[in-house]
């Protein structure tokens, strides 16, 4: 190990992708107009007048795969249609802060200082027979009415029960008799390559009906904190938020949400929450008036190839789970760091991501399964899953990363001291060696490996000084290293640990 001096981290451009949501607002003087003010959440009910939860028609089966396409999909279309409805939203003008409302000789100028009123369009979906639709939380936020005009041309107005913008779900709720509802299914079980229908109001010109593909799942393009989309090329455009993608058989497996575009019209890249997600979401705005989602209470991270090897894991699915938190679920029921998550409550874990989803939607209280990978042990362990402590994001995805003599060439480490602890804002907790150095041009830098972190283990081995981390460097086994690391935080934020695999063979 030896020691260089530090230069910044360069950032990497890419070209830039225009990605639209997707309501369409209706323009005034050819201007975009944008959403001001506020629409509130609903707040959580007691529990002696918590509403009843939506009757909702759920057909679990998988999607109808035999034969060849049909000639016509209009009966597909008329047992969904009149479903979709066109959701329309206005604010009203409000005050502009800093703008005088009198003219120059003192006269009153109402008009002055306001905000042009405001309208917008997009779509929705009703999905019981007491009224409750689906839409997405950016076509109503901060919308001061909300409308819909369903398929048969009748207007009502709409009550906003309750929004989830982590998932951009909204709930709306309408009076009325002789309404048809949508039937969900089981979004899990689709598939790339299934023919899907997508259904809205794009433009605000009325319903309109495409048909494509499904093109790939579980796509995090947004940055939402929970976000599993359908990636469709059925042909979407601007007003069709909110509005349904359905299967060929006119079930309903996702809610349209956004586009990836150059031109801000469609380019066969939309985008869809699956049903399954939008209707947790709704059960719960409609009887608790909130989203209450799971906590296990650990950091994972996705299983690379590098890290796939250095663990002996076949293959790279699953989430490693780099840090437990004290006294949460997660350790309370016997999970580690090192663990590797392979199955949540039955369901196969993709990534860090993939379990973050499945983690939130159990119940506070409800008991999961977890099978996980420890050692060359595989087991099954029972964990009661909790409401979170706060709102925090405390799952993120890791990064796997690791010619002379030894290992961790280019590397400085020195032992950690009070003061090297307050100057970094490493707690007490903390046990392990400070890294002071790392060359620019070495397998640890492209590893992720930065000055300021902290080694906690070196090849599952825990380290506290740097004495006994360089002589573990020295006449290694192979010319790849895993560590487990911990980085503080910046600002208020706290620190999380996380593994990396220093490979430096191919320097070699």
């Amino acid at each position: 190990m030896n020691s260089a001096e530090i230069s910044p981290q360069q950032t990497v451009t890419r070209p830039q992708i225009d990605a639209r949501w997707l309501r369409w607002p209706v323009l005034a003087l050819a201007t975009a107009v944008l959403f001001l003010g506020a629409v509130p959440d609903v707040r959580a009910k007691g529990e002696s007048d918590k509403p009843a939860a939506p009757q909702l028609n759920i057909e679990t089966k998988a999607l109808n795969r035999e034969g060849s396409l049909p000639r016509s999909f209009a009966p597909v279309v008329q047992k969904v249609s009149a479903s979709v409805v066109q959701v329309f939203t206005s604010t009203r003008p409000k005050p502009v802060p800093g703008v005088n409302q009198e003219d120059p000789f003192g006269n009153p100028a109402p008009r002055r200082g306001m905000s042009p009123r405001q309208n917008g369009a997009g779509s929705g979906v009703i999905v019981s027979k007491e009224g409750y639709l689906l839409t997405n939380n950016h076509v109503v936020e901060g919308a001061d009415e909300v409308r819909i005009k369903l398929a048969d041309g009748r207007e009502l107005p709409a009550k906003v029960i309750g929004r989830d913008d982590k998932t951009d779900v909204a709930v709306l709720k309408v009076n009325a008799d002789n309404l048809t509802a949508a039937t969900f299914a089981d979004s899990d079980r689709i598939e790339v390559g299934d023919v899907v229908l997508a259904v809205g109001n794009p433009f605000g010109i009325g319903q309109t009906v495409t048909m494509g593909i499904i093109s790939a799942t579980s796509r995090a393009t947004f940055g939402l904190p929970y976000e599993d989309f359908i990636q469709t090329d059925a042909a979407i455009s601007p007003g069709n938020s909110g509005g349904a993608l359905i299967g060929s058989d006119g079930r309903l497996i996702g809610i349209n949400t956004a586009i990836i575009s150059r031109s801000g019209g469609n380019q066969g890249i939309g985008f869809a929450i699956p049903a399954n997600i939008a209707r947790d979401v709704l059960e719960a705005l409609v009887t608790d008036g909130k989203v209450t989602r799971g906590y296990l209470g650990v950091l994972p991270q996705d299983v690379t190839p590098a890290l796939a090897r250095k663990l002996g894991l076949k293959g790279n699915g699953g989430a490693l789970l780099a840090e437990v938190t004290d006294k949460s679920p997660a350790e309370k029921a016997g999970l580690a760091s090192g663990d590797v998550v392979t199955e949540f409550n039955g369901k196969p874990i993709r990534d860090a991501r993939h379990l973050r989803l499945e983690v939130a939607r159990i119940k506070p209280g409800e008991s999961a399964s977890v099978r996980i990978r420890r050692e060359d042990d595989a087991q099954v362990i029972k964990v009661t899953v909790r409401a979170r402590p706060d709102e925090q994001e405390l799952t993120k995805s890791g990064n796997s990363k690791s010619d002379e003599e030894g290992t961790l060439n280019g590397v400085g480490v020195t032992d950690l001291n009070a003061q090297s602890r307050r100057q970094n804002r490493i707690p007490e907790r903390i046990k392990g060696v400070l890294v002071t150095e790392v060359e620019e041009d070495s397998a640890a830098w492209t590893a992720g490996l930065r000055a300021g972190d902290v080694i906690l283990e070196l090849n599952k081995q825990a380290v506290t000084t740097a004495d006994e981390t360089v002589r573990l460097t020295e006449n290694p086994k192979d010319k790849t290293t895993l560590l487990k690391v911990y980085t503080p935080g910046t600002g208020n934020g706290g620190g999380a640990s996380r593994f990396l695999v220093v490979d430096e063979s191919k320097a070699q």
